[in-house]
């Protein structure tokens, strides 16, 4: 079904509300699809855009090219998040920069792994928190996109991970420093491995070349500021997936249709 249904058939222009048909017969694939579309509705002639990365971004990715090929887009220049969504875009013909070219950017778009009532997200899990992050923070409006999975009513309550990028020395110190931190919360701090062409378990390597550590919550951590701040203190550490007060709007894609959410006004 993913490969006949036109997303554009499920939005509208309607700000701040549910405003498409029920979607219950679509995949998840599909509802990523159409938050996706809705996203570059945002986009505009000139921007400078931040290209996220994951699997509901890259639909986000291929819309800007579908759009710039049609001549709808004009004068994009993209801002890759990570090595994959760069190849991605060079692939689809997206003029690209970086932030040293361009060190504010008018808008980006990125899934999240989790979001809370406050628009407060976990994002990384795929290993690209720290050039998220930077690209995001430096960007005037964020739109966050999901299907309605993603949703949780506080961070980490999903039971999956929270990543944390650490650089490779000493690792294994530096996770059980941010496991002994949230112990409260019932955290248990686990380096990320893939296995190797081998057959091995071998540490995860991010777009940097760190590793990361996922910690994974049994109980809310409280105040998320706090922990941000106890997160960074903590030498070893690069960055952390918790993106607190960057998101400007959130879209869900779910079953009972599209839901776009201004974080103001």
């Amino acid at each position: 079904m993913g490969s006949t249904f036109d997303p554009l058939s499920t939005v509208t222009d309607e700000p701040a509300v549910v405003n498409s048909p029920p979607l219950s017969n679509l995949t998840q694939d599909d509802l990523k699809r159409i938050a996706a579309y809705k996203a570059v509705e945002f986009v505009e002639s000139g921007m400078v855009v931040g290209l996220g990365t994951g699997s509901t971004a890259k639909h986000a990715v291929n819309r800007i090219s579908e759009l710039l090929r049609e001549g709808k887009l004009r004068d994009i220049i993209g801002i890759p998040t990570s090595t994959t969504t760069h190849e991605q875009a060079v692939s689809l013909g997206i003029p690209l920069s970086d932030l040293d070219s361009h060190p504010i950017v008018d808008l980006s778009i990125d899934g999240a792994d989790e979001v809370d009532p406050s628009l407060n997200l976990v994002k990384g899990r795929g290993g690209s928190l720290l050039r998220e992050k930077m690209v995001e923070g430096a960007s005037k409006k964020f739109v966050v996109i999901v299907d309605e999975s993603k949703l949780v009513k506080h961070i980490g309550g999903s039971g999956l991970a929270v990543p944390v990028e650490v650089v490779p020395f000493c690792c294994n110190f530096t996770r059980g420093k941010l496991e002994e931190m949230f112990r409260e919360a019932g955290c248990k701090a686990k380096l990320r491995v893939k296995i190797g062409s081998s057959g091995g378990e071998t540490a995860a390597v991010t777009d940097n070349g760190n590793y990361v550590v996922d910690l994974y919550l049994e109980r809310d951590i409280g105040d998320l500021e706090a922990a941000s701040e106890a997160i960074l203190r903590l030498p070893g550490v690069v960055e952390h997936g918790m993106f607190l007060g960057i998101a400007t709007t959130l879209i869900v894609a779910g079953k009972f249709g599209v839901t776009v959410k201004n974080r103001f006004g």
